[in-house]
């Protein structure tokens, strides 16, 4: 018997049994579907984060304190250290420095109030950082050397206190209680990657380390942002930090209380940490494809002792053993193919309506549906039909004629 015989044989033993076979391939669709739905999310979310992290510039450097062992008992950053960094003699590939000192704080204006990050910074810290002003100004020398109190708001937070983020620079906000003058606000970014950057406020170094922050010393920061000449600097600042770090803090070799975090630390990180996510996320997805080729098998058995009579005249009429294999296999390949085609456009509709309820949400979460999550989908599809078909269809390859015949 032709190949092209032996699947019109399967497709009219399928179609006359319309509603069955409908139902089995439902399950094949679901579990399809969920599978590359939920790689797209994955993807998404590995998409945004990394590009969230990339935003922040391929030649930045974070330092904080703290070494791999002994970290309570390591010295502080300070603004000595800062000085250090920024001297273009002793780390002639660094071309920016900023501190940071960062904590909550709570922040309320006009009845409303919400607890956020507060960052104190220096001017440096708006082009070191990359932030950018939606309106009104940034922290500037004179804000830093009166100690002022103003503040730079998120959008988020500028949201959840006036229910807007524009027009609002000279409104009055109150940080722990104390009044601060808005001078700007800056622009939307998401709140992707690891922290919600629209979700904090920004004041001047000095008034955050007198007012806001109770230090041990107010010549203490928590972080020290250093951006080298480009990203091919990066591993020769990352080296002139360090050494400059070790002589001011006179620690040896493999013993220091800092670390030194650069863009590809954090994208190594994201990036497997959503690898793991998007691996589960399709894992759990695949269980619904295994129950749907249960299904199919179930369904196969079931044809084959419906078919028994026919089996056996066919084999009477001189059909092989490996027609009547090809024919029950032909048929479970047929549902477990057409289930995976129609899980693909199901897995589509799923990926878009995330997307459009995520844009809804103003969430940053776009997924992503690649050509080798559809193949891979449609191939263990095909793999469960026939998998889970060949049991059936061997069984009805080895039933006798006569025994066959005699079936009621």
């Amino acid at each position: 018997m032709s190949i092209w015989s032996t699947l019109l044989i399967s497709l009219e033993s399928l179609t006359a049994n319309k509603l069955r076979s409908a139902l089995t391939v439902l399950g094949i669709v679901i579990g399809v579907g969920a599978v590359i739905a939920m790689l797209a999310i994955g993807r998404g979310a590995q998409n945004t984060i990394t590009g969230s992290i990339e935003g922040i510039g391929t030649n930045l450097l974070f330092v904080i304190r703290g070494g791999e062992e002994d970290v309570l008992n390591s010295k502080p950053l300070t603004l000595d250290d800062v000085e250090a960094l920024s001297d273009v003699f002793q780390a002639p590939s660094v071309i920016g420095v900023a501190p940071i000192v960062q904590g909550g704080a709570e922040v309320s204006a006009q009845g409303e109030t919400t607890t956020t990050t507060l960052d104190g910074v220096t001017p440096n810290y708006e082009w070191v950082r990359n932030a950018t002003i939606a309106e009104g100004e940034f922290v500037n020398d004179s804000h830093l050397l009166s100690r002022s109190a103003v503040v730079i708001l998120g959008t988020a937070v500028a949201d959840d206190l006036f229910g807007r983020h524009d027009g609002l620079v000279g409104e009055s906000v109150r940080i722990e209680g104390q009044p601060f003058r808005v001078i700007g606000v800056l622009v939307e970014k998401g709140g992707s990657g690891f922290a919600d950057e629209d979700n904090r406020v920004i004041v001047p170094l000095t008034t955050a380390q007198s007012r806001l922050f109770q230090r041990a010393t107010t010549n203490s920061v928590d972080m020290i942002l250093v951006q080298a000449l480009d990203a091919d600097s990066v591993p020769q600042a990352s080296e002139e930090v360090s050494a400059i770090l070790r002589g001011r803090h006179r620690t040896a070799i493999g013993a220091d209380d800092f670390t030194i975090f650069n863009q590809q630390d954090f994208l190594d990180t994201a990036q497997t940490v959503t690898g793991v996510l998007t691996i589960f996320l399709g894992g759990i997805a695949a269980i619904s494809l295994l129950v749907g080729g249960i299904g199919i098998m179930n369904i196969m058995l079931v044809s084959v002792i419906e078919r028994t009579r026919e089996i056996g005249l066919r084999k009477a009429l001189g059909a092989r053993k490996r027609d009547i294999l090809l024919q029950f296999l032909a048929e479970s390949s047929m549902l477990s193919l057409t289930g995976g085609i129609l899980g693909i456009v199901l897995g589509w509709l799923i990926s878009v309506a995330v997307g459009a309820i995520a844009a809804s949400a103003d969430a940053d979460l776009n997924p992503t549906i690649g050509a080798d999550s559809v193949l891979l989908a449609t191939l263990f599809s095909i793999a469960v039909g026939i998998f889970f078909g060949l049991y059936p269809a061997n069984r009805a390859a080895n039933l006798e004629p006569v025994e066959a015949l005699r079936y009621e």
